[in-house]
């Protein structure tokens, strides 16, 4: 048995932690989720977890008749893409910076005040690529649609935002397999849309739970919709074009990163057929304990028998292509990386930037102090995470990151 119960007075909590440590507030984060009244099953925990809004960030969350939309989080449809390339470790020139450049020329991101932000992308006219697939992809149709129900999510920059990769935790990575094989791999999520249509949900659930009798919540950010409101049908529907936003978002950023690859001088190459492409925050219609369930992977990827993910790790460790096993009991779940260790102001007051120097050797990113909350040592050891799910998935590729573009 992979997993180690955590002690609560709700639904049982299954945790696939063995060796890794967990807050004790990320563990009554969970306890307060076990408790509520249409948990089906168990609340299933992966090796990553740690503290989030309302429920933790590496938590999987099976409910029936209702969701909690600040479980989903803000960041919807937040996930993963990755594409291994023909390229080999010898294509690649000695001094990565220039293939670096080409690569944040290529694709807006930070945040609005940053140059090369998604509002320059905006400010000449959206590129034809970017309006032709918000069109051919329905998004438009289906946005226009949300936005006459809800006006409040007209401003959400949605459009202009599409292939733009943001700030934070987001990134994208040049990578080399143990065969030295090249691969591009980003994180990025719905952006300032996804954002917008989590807040308002939110507030709207919270607004409703002043009116459930005899509903005390220990968290009001656990306030939920139930299956029959409008706000439940109108979310879900939100919430879906959100995640398809982030699917899209990532495949144009992909489509940017590809085409800087082959401007930069590099031998001409190719692409695998199969692309890995996951989300690992967001919500879902699947069936299990036989019967189907919303199931809430709130940083946490699907890991179905068969399945292909992405588990990273941070700016200076490895990451992973791995192969689900179907475990029934983490809802063929794994976890979406190594996981926070610590918080960012945390991160901030214990390193300085010659210690993310350090960290960073060999990788051609971004070395001051803008970063320091995203250094290595503020996540989990990414081995000791791979380690506690290994009857969850299996480790096809192990990659190392040569080139990280952060927003």
């Amino acid at each position: 048995m992979g997993y180690e119960i955590i002690e609560g007075h709700g639904a049982p909590i299954k945790a696939w932690t063995r060796g890794v440590p967990v807050e004790e507030a990320a563990k009554n984060q969970l306890r307060n989720v076990a408790s509520l009244p249409f948990i089906q099953g168990q609340v299933a925990v992966m090796p990553d977890v740690h503290f989030g809004r309302g429920a933790t960030v590496g938590s999987v969350i099976p409910t029936k008749g209702a969701v909690i939309p600040a479980a989903v989080g803000v960041d919807i449809g937040c996930g993963m893409m990755a594409v291994r390339t023909t390229l080999t470790a010898s294509d690649l020139p000695d001094s990565l910076v220039s293939l670096r450049t080409l690569i944040e020329r290529a694709v807006p991101h930070g945040g609005p005040g940053v140059k090369g932000s998604w509002r320059e992308q905006g400010r000449h006219g959206v590129p034809n690529a970017v309006v032709s697939r918000w069109r051919a992809s329905g998004l438009e149709a289906r946005h226009r649609l949300i936005v006459d129900k809800h006006p409040v999510l007209a401003d959400a920059h949605s459009m202009v935002q599409l292939g733009t990769l943001g700030g934070g935790n987001h990134f994208i990575e040049v990578c080399l397999d143990t065969d030295q094989r090249v691969w591009v791999m980003l994180h990025s999520g719905s952006r300032g849309v996804g954002n917008a249509i989590g807040q308002f949900f939110i507030q709207r659930a919270k607004a409703l739970a002043k009116d459930r009798v005899g509903v005390h919540l220990a968290d009001s950010d656990l306030a939920w919709l139930e299956e029959g409101e409008t706000d439940f049908e109108d979310y879900i529907e939100a919430v879906s074009w959100g995640q398809d936003f982030a699917r899209q978002n990532r495949e144009l950023m992909m489509v940017r990163v590809l085409q800087a690859l082959r401007e930069a001088g590099l031998p001409a190459f190719k692409t695998d057929k199969e692309a890995v492409n996951c989300h690992h925050n967001y919500v879902v219609k699947e069936r299990h304990l036989g019967e189907d369930v919303w199931l809430t992977r709130k940083g946490a990827v699907r890991a179905g028998l068969g399945d292909l993910g992405i588990i990273p790790g941070s700016m200076g460790a490895r990451s992973f292509i791995v192969r689900g096993k179907g475990n029934p009991d983490s809802f063929c779940t794994c976890s979406h990386g190594a996981g926070r260790a610590m918080s960012r102001t945390e991160a901030k007051r214990r390193f300085t930037v010659e210690d993310h120097v350090a960290a960073t050797a060999g990788v051609e990113c971004r070395k001051d102090a803008g970063v320091i909350d995203e250094t290595p040592m503020a996540y989990k050891d990414i081995d000791a995470v791979m380690a506690a799910q290994a009857d969850l998935v299996e480790i096809v590729h192990t990659l190392r990151q040569v080139v990280c573009v952060k927003g």
